[in-house]
């Protein structure tokens, strides 16, 4: 993001003073995967690859990965949130993008792995360790823009991080523009094309409006930003675009409902059109917010739109959107029971 601190070249401290994802821990899991199997996971030092200059990777986009957060509870444990969910996402953009997918057990292994290694770095809250799992087609073949990598490499990288967005809990500006974000049938995969496609958009409105992300609504059509999904919210209702494969599935959002709804919000997955966008901010008790693993509830305080300047609600930051992502911080620490299965707890 634009609005956030320059990165460090830092790659061990425990510090969140860095921008979101520029610190990291010195170790990775590592697993490689040639001759048709996976081999044993290991644990290497953090360095840089060694990729031949014609790794698919580098020319053909073959690489999809992950993003989730430990969070160490108030208890001192630090508990990975909603790692099945990750894992099963992952795979799937591996078998979108034609990648050998990782077997469950490996991949969760390799990112429990990466928190252990990180234990002693994990900050407290509203702090966290972000986690990011990376696949990638190694294959060193230029004529292969027609078939698939064989071989693959899966890593798994841990950083301590404060808040997504500079200045912390703050009400954003958003932009809402009417171009995709991305291609429509890769729109579930977290891919890295996915989210080129959004970066001069949202640098423009940054640079021009001031925004700190960009609503994408093709054809009039809500979706997502560039790295969020995308909440209406009153004292009654939480409301947000019903899922497609034009937008990542994601699974803050799902926790969010689910939290939403058991704290007595009505949850509607339905079409959101620009208008109705427009309509719902000029109620005095409007709120939207962005949700995302990096971002968690990030609070929507105006909207832009062909020019003009749109307050949501106040303007201000909403106390449903305070409550919500108090919430859900409260889940991913212990403090709030687990609604089931959703934490995973790692011991050194």
């Amino acid at each position: 993001m634009a609005t956030n601190p320059s990165p460090t070249t830092d790659t061990a401290g425990p510090t969140t003073a860095a921008a979101f994802g520029a610190s990291f821990v010195d170790q990775m899991p590592v697993a490689d995967f040639v001759g048709g199997r996976w081999g044993e996971a290991r644990l290497d030092p953090l360095q840089p690859l060694a990729l031949h200059p014609a790794a698919h990777v580098l020319h053909y986009g073959s690489a999809c990965f992950e993003g989730l957060k430990a969070h160490r509870g108030a208890d001192g444990t630090v508990r990975v949130f909603r790692l099945d969910r990750h894992v099963a996402r992952m795979q799937r953009s591996a078998e979108v993008l034609v990648l050998p997918v990782p077997p469950a057990d490996l991949l969760t292994g390799m990112i429990v792995d990466a928190v252990r290694a990180g234990l002693d770095q994990v900050p407290e809250p509203p702090g966290s360790l972000y986690l990011r799992p990376i696949l990638i087609g190694v294959d060193a073949n230029i004529g292969s823009a027609a078939r698939p990598s064989d071989d693959a490499l899966l890593y798994v990288l841990a950083s301590p991080v404060g808040d997504y967005f500079a200045g912390g809990l703050r009400a954003l500006v958003v932009a809402v523009s009417g171009q995709p974000r991305t291609t429509p049938q890769f729109g579930v995969v977290k891919t890295g094309a996915n989210y080129a496609m959004a970066l001069g958009t949202t640098r423009r409105a940054n640079a021009e409006l001031g925004a700190d992300q960009v609503l994408f609504a093709p054809g009039g059509r809500v979706e997502e930003t560039g790295a969020s999904n995308f909440l209406l919210i009153d004292g009654e209702r939480i409301v947000t675009p019903e899922l497609t494969d034009a937008f990542l599935h994601g699974v803050t959002r799902d926790s969010l409902l689910h939290i939403g709804a058991d704290l007595g919000y009505e949850v509607e997955e339905r079409p959101v059109t620009v208008e109705d966008l427009v309509a719902w901010a000029a109620r005095p008790d409007a709120e939207a917010a962005l949700s995302g693993t990096a971002a968690a509830l990030s609070p929507v305080g105006q909207l832009v739109l062909d020019g003009e300047r749109i307050d949501v609600g106040t303007g201000q930051v909403g106390p449903h959107a305070v409550r919500l992502r108090d919430a859900l911080r409260e889940v991913q620490t212990g403090v709030r029971a687990d609604p089931g299965g959703w934490l995973t707890e790692v011991r050194p």
